[in-house]
């Protein structure tokens, strides 16, 4: 190794020849040579060797960004050719084969870019592109940027490497909170890195290491512009039909989310073998840590891998498949391998499973990216006070909604050959027992989707009510309800919880329509409600597993005639008060014809039926068979579109709510990228410890 590696306290020999002090000298050397270039001095003059010894030391990022942020917009203005320099030269020096200075250029480069677009901030008027690099050369110099970390990326560079290669274009994609206003981008939408992402991500090997940044800087990379422009990621993204690399992909997310459900689970167990449990969980999702603090934490960093499984479900209908592409929860999802093993077309897991070839009833129970999607939303959703937990759980219901009114997504839900144990984990209430642990049934996915949207709406009837969620709740529940009328699958599914908690969601719109009504306008959600009840009793004798069902429904409605009868009342009073919900509670009271028609014309028949047989009450047998006889003459009114709904679009009615999260994302990932350059310098002087 050269002299300046071997005594980084000696000063460099150009800053001595300056006159530096006793006490300079002892300073670390990359920060001398930091400093003379603060100072618009140029310590590269007289020594042709410079460039190659100063990328040889370690780079002290802080030092360089509080340097930034030392200075005025003048200042730095003045240090423009200065700051061009270094660039240029960190650019040039990426290309050599030398892995250590490679490594190093590609650092100082993050740590200028952090630096100058920290101090953009201010709003001196400057542009950081002809500050880094200069107008007349950033077009040549970030295509040669570009084109190097993807040959970093691409080839057989050290994994180090291609960690601060992913690094660096992190650190580039979040330099600005909103993502669309970073114009340094433009260049990485030229010169595309997609092909490098997705070589990443089909390789097992590479994507145990580089998965999660990957996939979070694909992810990004779709946000910038997305409604503005013609994103080439977005379009390549959408097209993309590599199956082990979509399959990576899934991996990827699918990891994040598994052990976030795997420390869940084990805090609760602890909690239960404690004797603690309903006391431990008061708090709902909040007891899975030990501090209020870490949990919020804890569901923001799946922020990031909750919006690539929304971008990707969205976008790529083959990523669909990979939705239930089987593995054993038993066994790793990304197992090492030898880069001399050939690498099977057939991932962890088996696609048999696909075509129903696979023992579903092994000992190591299979599981999904869904199944684990499904019990992660299970968790989240317990509590939605706070921002970051609604947030997260609107994002779980979003995804869920593109996945429900996917036709694909549906069959496989509803395969009776792709059975599946998914855990449902419910929140403690006071007005029902403590849940016990059941080791959940094997059955297709649909079931314990629908599960999941009745137990969301079980516990989420309070005062501030998230509104926004049941809707989407709901629209799922229409959304799968529709598929099943529309292709006559029969479930077999305990449809009385489903009636059942629809009823109990309007008679808590009942008894507490005075609050509410202060705050949000409930008619649509209760629409919403009925117009499920309605395409249960149009279609229903087309998608309930059997004529009982379908009795069954009826003598719910009837039974249960006081909510739909209050229902009406309070609809028609909001139709000649007048006021801003008098258009949505007059839909209310139109879409009420069919139950209130079947209310009306069973329940004379049961009471002429009760007296001639002098009985007081009647047993649901005797209801059912007062109903089953009477089918005959009932008059129902046919609805127009109850099979229809308004297909999810993002733009507009989300934008808002994903630029944000975006904006969120970014800051933490900006955050995270820059606590953890130290810990990548110490693995790379590890690494290359014998390289001269």
């Amino acid at each position: 190794m050269s002299k300046v590696v071997a005594k980084e306290t000696k000063a460099h020999p150009s800053l001595l020849r300056k006159g530096s002090s006793h006490k300079m000298a002892l300073k670390e050397k990359a920060v001398q040579i930091y400093e003379a270039f603060f100072k618009g001095e140029d310590p590269s003059l007289g020594n042709r060797n410079f460039w190659d010894e100063l990328f040889l030391l370690k780079v002290n990022s802080p030092y360089i960004e509080k340097q930034f942020e030392s200075l005025s917009g003048e200042q730095l203005l003045a240090l423009k050719e200065n700051v061009n320099t270094l660039c240029y030269q960190c650019i040039q020096t990426m290309k050599q084969d030398h892995p250590i200075r490679t490594a190093h250029a590609m650092q100082t480069v993050a740590a200028l870019i952090r630096g100058v677009f920290k101090k953009s901030l201010g709003n001196y008027g400057f542009d950081v592109i002809n500050i880094l690099l200069g107008f007349d050369s950033a077009e040549v110099l970030m295509q040669t940027l570009v084109e190097t970390l993807h040959t970093i990326l691409t080839g057989e560079s050290p994994a180090s490497l291609k960690s601060v290669s992913l690094k660096l274009l992190l650190t580039l994609v979040t330099a600005t909170d909103n993502v669309s206003q970073n114009t340094m981008l433009e260049y990485v939408m030229i010169n595309s890195v997609f092909e490098a992402i997705i070589q990443l991500l089909a390789n097992p090997l590479s994507r145990q290491i580089h998965g999660h940044d990957a996939v979070l800087l694909l992810t990004l990379l779709v946000q910038y512009r997305k409604y503005e422009s013609a994103n080439p990621y977005i379009v390549k993204l959408s097209i993309l039909d590599d199956e082990l690399a979509l399959n990576g992909y899934a991996q990827v997310v699918s990891s994040s989310l598994t052990e976030f459900n795997r420390c869940y689970q084990s805090r609760k167990t602890e909690h239960q073998s404690s004797g603690g449990f309903f006391s431990a969980f008061t708090n709902m999702v909040g007891s899975m840590f030990v501090a209020e603090e870490a949990t919020t934490e804890a569901i923001k960093a799946n922020d990031s891998m909750l919006l690539a499984l929304y971008e990707a479900v969205h976008l790529n209908r083959n990523f669909i498949t990979t939705l239930t592409h089987v593995h054993t929860a038993s066994a790793p999802t990304t197992p090492p391998q030898s880069p001399a093993t050939p690498q099977s077309p057939v991932l962890e897991g088996t696609d048999a499973a696909l075509s129903g070839n696979v023992d579903l009833s092994a000992h190591d129970q299979p599981t999904s990216l869904l199944v684990t999607f499904l019990e992660y939303t299970s968790i989240i959703m317990q509590n939605t006070k706070d921002e970051t937990r609604f947030d997260n759980a609107k994002l779980c219901l979003v995804i869920l909604t593109c996945i429900a009114e996917d036709q694909y997504a549906n069959s496989l839900m509803h395969d009776a050959n792709m059975n599946f144990r998914v855990p449902i984990h419910k929140a403690p209430m006071r007005h029902r027992k403590t849940p016990t642990e059941k080791i959940p049934p094997s059955r297709p996915l649909a079931g314990a989707l629908l599960d999941l949207m009745v137990e969301f709406t079980m516990s989420h009837m309070m005062k501030s009510m998230p509104v926004e969620l049941h809707m989407l709740s709901l629209g799922t529940i229409h959304r799968v309800l529709c598929y099943q009328k529309k292709c006559r699958v029969r479930m077999q599914y305990q449809w009385k919880d489903l009636w059942t908690a629809l009823i109990n969601l309007l008679k808590f719109l009942l008894s507490n329509e005075t609050t509410l009504m202060k705050k949000y306008n409930i008619f649509p959600l209760a629409t919403q409600v009925i117009n499920i009840f309605n395409l249960f009793i149009t279609y229903g004798d087309t998608f309930l597993p059997n004529p009982t069902s379908y009795d069954e429904l009826y003598y719910e409605l009837i039974r249960m005639h006081q909510v739909f009868d209050n229902l009406y009342s309070m609809a028609l009073r909001y139709t000649t008060n007048g006021g801003d919900c008098k258009d949505s509670a007059a839909r209310l009271t139109n879409n009420l014809v069919n139950v209130r028609a079947i209310i009306n014309h069973f329940n004379p028949k049961l009471d002429s039926w009760a007296a001639v047989n002098h009985l007081s009450s009647l047993t649901e047998e005797q209801v059912l068979e007062v109903v089953r006889s009477n089918y005959d003459t009932l008059t129902l009114k046919l609805q127009d579109n109850l099979d229809q709904y308004e297909r999810y679009s993002e733009k507009p009615k989300e934008s808002a709510f994903f630029t944000q999260l975006v904006r969120s994302i970014i800051c933490d990932v900006r955050r995270d990228v820059a606590a953890t350059s130290q810990q990548q310098q110490n693995s790379i002087m590890q690494e290359f410890s014998t390289i001269r």
